[in-house]
């Protein structure tokens, strides 16, 4: 399979899943659910992710990407049916979990077959193209999402949504080859080591800490977002606009990417992202015009846009021999975890004390994820 075709799985199934997180939160405020309920299911989308993606790493350095990657597919399918059936609120937290635990199965394969298809002096370019399809995607799940809710309802753009993840279950299916590829960097002997081995290589430790200070800051603006914009009386369309700039600074900076790591590392580039997103998330309450709010999620996604490649590519390079998988996986369970306890967390917050607070405490996430790659690239 060539790296394209894996390209254009990858922009499947992340169109349904970035548009289902947008869907999820609109969809439950229009069913009555307050702000923490509203945070506990979004931390479903993390939940099994966070019990799984080391188990699912593994398997997908064992056994080979294509059915993981199959059967995640075909469970995010049948997750994002399920509200279309059920358009209830006890359907929406079913849905997110099996969306998310599905999701974790494909998510860590694809990210592992992107490095098995690389050589060394392509691997950085190759995660980065892959950056730009999740940009992409990032980009069309919530323009979709936002303009199919007002003009067909919430329950037929889940069913809408639902058909993206079909077209990657076709192309694997018809793969045959892909069943028997594995992980070149996991070619090694056996590990009898658990994760705590891989924390305590330094490098790839903050690497994993970064990337989870990274993904909480996406996520919380993918979470906060729809509810600040209703807030302040914003249309769906017009949220799913204002998402959709975010993803579009993330598909810019990654392709000026290449000439940054050419000016500095990636280390340095990283630290530079986090300091860029703090100060955007303390910005963002500032302003209601739906203008102005674009313009700071641009500046958001510019800031945040670069941080998912590198710190993919650093950790599979990072890896010790034969556990690359591992590696993805256990990032995979650090950034769930921190999205099953941020959402709690600052639901609650965000239910006592208003939207604010909770972006002030976002930027503090990412400033002090700043100063921790930053004094690590010093060393």
């Amino acid at each position: 399979m060539g790296i394209y075709v894996v390209f254009l799985i990858v922009l499947c199934n992340m169109t349904s899943f970035r548009g289902s997180k947008v869907l999820v939160s609109l969809f439950a405020i229009e069913l009555g659910a307050p702000q923490f309920y509203i945070g506990i299911l979004v931390a479903l989308y993390s939940l099994f992710p966070m019990l799984l993606a080391l188990y699912a790493g593994k398997l997908s350095d064992r056994l080979g990407v294509r059915w993981p990657m199959i059967i995640g597919s075909i469970g995010l399918a049948m997750g994002l049916s399920l509200p279309y059936l059920f358009p209830a609120l006890a359907a929406l937290y079913v849905s997110a979990a099996l969306i998310g635990g599905s999701h974790v199965f494909y998510n860590v394969s694809v990210q592992n077959l992107v490095g098995t298809l690389s050589g060394a002096n392509d691997r950085t370019r190759n995660f980065t193209n892959y950056g730009l399809i999740m940009a992409v995607g990032g980009f069309l799940g919530p323009l979709v999402a936002g303009f199919s809710i007002d003009r067909l309802g919430h329950a037929a753009s889940y069913l809408l949504l639902a058909a993206g993840p079909l077209i990657p279950v076709t192309i694997m299916l018809l793969a045959r080859k892909l069943g028997r590829q594995r992980a070149a960097h996991s070619a090694g002997e056996e590990h009898a080591v658990n994760a705590k081995s891989l924390l305590g290589n330094p490098p790839l430790r903050r690497t994993l800490i970064t990337g989870a200070a990274i993904l909480t800051g996406i996520d919380l603006f993918q979470f906060y977002m729809p509810i600040y914009g209703n807030a302040i009386g914003l249309s769906a369309t017009t949220i799913g606009v204002v998402l959709s700039m975010f993803a579009a600074a993330s598909f810019v900076v990654r392709l000026v990417m290449p000439a940054l790591l050419r000016r500095w590392s990636a280390e340095t580039v990283l630290t530079w992202s986090l300091y860029a997103g703090c100060i955007a998330y303390l910005l963002f309450p500032l302003f209601e015009s739906a203008v102005l709010l674009a313009a700071m999620a641009f500046a958001l996604g510019l800031g945040m846009g670069c941080g998912q490649p590198l710190t993919l590519s650093l950790i599979y390079s990072r890896a010790p021999q034969g556990r690359s998988g591992e590696a993805l996986g256990l990032r995979v369970t650090i950034n769930n975890f921190m999205h099953i306890v941020v959402p709690l967390l600052f639901g609650t917050i965000g239910s006592v004390f208003g939207v604010a607070p909770v972006f002030i405490a976002n930027a503090l996430i990412l400033g002090s994820g700043g100063v921790l790659i930053g004094r690590g690239d010093k060393r």
